[in-house]
């Protein structure tokens, strides 16, 4: 069977001391006895790391280096040849599907990535275990590669999380877990985030699931083998994303011009686009997650228990609401489900760094309310003075503007160094002084702030109190044997 991997859904010109990474690292080295060492338990490594190819916008700039660690993780740095001493660590986004840590992932955010590195800071990035879902595998896998970075390359001056779509949810887990050690981390950037965790973040591909089924009949089929949708796929299926592509183009046309579609098939995409609130151009990737990415979750993750429910839900913006609410499929979920998921990806707001947010404002994957649901959890764990947030004019979800992740990258630093909180304005303001390098744009829109989560997603009973998982349950859940989602 072909599964496809969930949508990666993805200065001023350096006055800074320029050294070569050997001195800089000899520096750090030597300034880890006073500084105090990062952690008390030594990287799982399988080996060191070993030089490779730069992607070719680094060749002449950095050294790069692959490995894979003792938990069979594939991971890539890449040390600038006038590195500024601080630390990039990348949290990559999908998830992508598959059975073993695919090489090139890592090495491809490091291409997408490469301004950082291009703005002097050295790049660690592990490409996880294994695919498919598990936010706390994925923040382990995180960790590990930042302390294989130090055992080789000594401790850097800061050090910084990103991450991006899924990343970001990585990310700030990774905050959340391991960023209260002293010295491991210093800062958090997130960029088009799926922030609102687990348990909530997915309920809009739920509605898509059931909304797209009430309307098209064919997934599954009537004369096929039938299973509840929150499955996404049945066990065993050998659906590929083609045959879902051909499914969709016959219930909708979606792929076709407007005047090539039946009245029937345009009537079915309105009314599913009217209800779901997902973007035509996205609604292709948003039904592949609800299918491939919910099979891997509920049977592969899960054993089969189902973490979703649409009870309560009343569905509206189509041609006929009263029919559509009467005729959907209903289900309630699998209690221990919903709380080994939520304690696997939900976030507490615990997190004790400065963390700065930039999301595009039309992010047609990851909604920009991801936003108001992460600064809700923040306020609700007494932590919304640690966040600092900013939203653009563009409208992707897998990359924004070279000159705003360097602008981004810089204030956070900034923040770091001197405690002085930027603004949404100040960050907007410095940006030019990168475009003058990377000349991508700056499109940011420093007023602009994102409608309440439950205004774009439809709440479950119970669902509109922030954090999803509050530190209080994660403590008592801790303790359940075999909690979460294995690794």
């Amino acid at each position: 069977m072909t599964t496809p991997p969930a949508p990666r859904h993805d200065a001023r010109p350096s006055r800074r001391r320029g050294r070569p990474a050997v001195v800089a690292a000899a520096l750090a080295a030597a300034l880890l006895g006073t500084l105090g060492n990062v952690s008390a338990v030594p990287a799982r490594a399988a080996g060191q790391p070993a030089a490779a190819d730069c992607p070719p916008a680094l060749a002449e700039k950095a050294t790069c280096y692959t490995g894979q660690d003792a938990d069979g993780a594939f991971y890539t740095m890449a040390v600038p040849h006038r590195w500024n001493g601080s630390l990039v660590v990348h949290a990559h986004g999908g998830p992508d599907l598959g059975d073993a840590s695919d090489p090139a992932r890592s090495t491809e955010d490091l291409e997408r990535w490469a301004v950082m590195v291009d703005q002097g800071y050295a790049w660690a990035a592990s490409s996880y275990r294994r695919g498919g879902y598990g936010a706390r595998m994925a923040a382990a896998d995180t960790e590990n590669v930042r302390r294989l970075f130090t055992e080789r390359f000594g401790r850097p001056e800061h050090t910084y999380l990103h991450g991006q779509s899924w990343g970001g949810n990585v990310a700030a887990k990774v905050a959340e877990t391991y960023g209260r050690r002293p010295g491991a981390y210093d800062g958090v950037l997130l960029t088009n985030g799926v922030l609102g965790g687990g348990s909530r973040g997915y309920d809009y591909r739920v509605d898509l699931r059931v909304v797209y089924q009430y309307y098209c009949h064919n997934h599954p089929r009537p004369t096929e083998s039938q299973y509840p949708l929150w499955q996404g796929l049945r066990p065993g299926s050998t659906m590929t994303t083609a045959g879902l592509r051909a499914r969709l183009e016959e219930c909708t046309g979606y792929a076709s011009d407007p005047a090539d579609r039946t009245a029937l098939q345009q009537r079915n995409l309105d009314d599913i686009l009217a209800v779901t609130g997902i973007p035509e151009r996205t609604l292709e990737s948003h039904l592949r997650f609800a299918t491939f990415t919910f099979r891997d979750i509920v049977t592969n993750r899960l054993g089969g228990r189902n973490p979703w429910s649409n009870r309560g839900v009343r569905y509206s913006g189509s041609h006929d609401d009263k029919a559509l609410n009467a005729g959907v499929e209903r289900f309630s979920a699998d209690p221990t489900a919903r709380r080994d998921l939520s304690y696997d990806s939900d976030l507490t707001g615990k997190v004790s760094l400065p963390v700065l947010t930039l999301h595009a404002i039309d992010d047609p994957t990851a909604f920009v309310e991801h936003e108001a649901a992460y600064r809700a959890t923040l306020r609700g764990a007494g932590r919304e003075r640690n966040l600092v947030q900013t939203f653009t004019r563009e409208h992707e979800h897998s990359s924004l503007s070279d000159s705003e992740y360097a602008g981004s990258l810089a204030a956070l630093d900034s923040w770091v160094r001197t405690g002085h909180r930027p603004s949404p304005r100040s960050i907007a303001a410095s940006c030019a002084a990168f475009d003058t390098r990377y000349a991508e744009g700056c499109f940011y829109d420093p007023g602009f702030r994102p409608a309440p989560y439950a205004a774009r997603v439809r709440p479950r009973p119970g669902g509109l109190a922030w954090p999803a998982m509050t530190a209080a349950q994660e403590r008592a859940w801790s303790r359940i044997e075999g909690v979460g989602i294995a690794p």
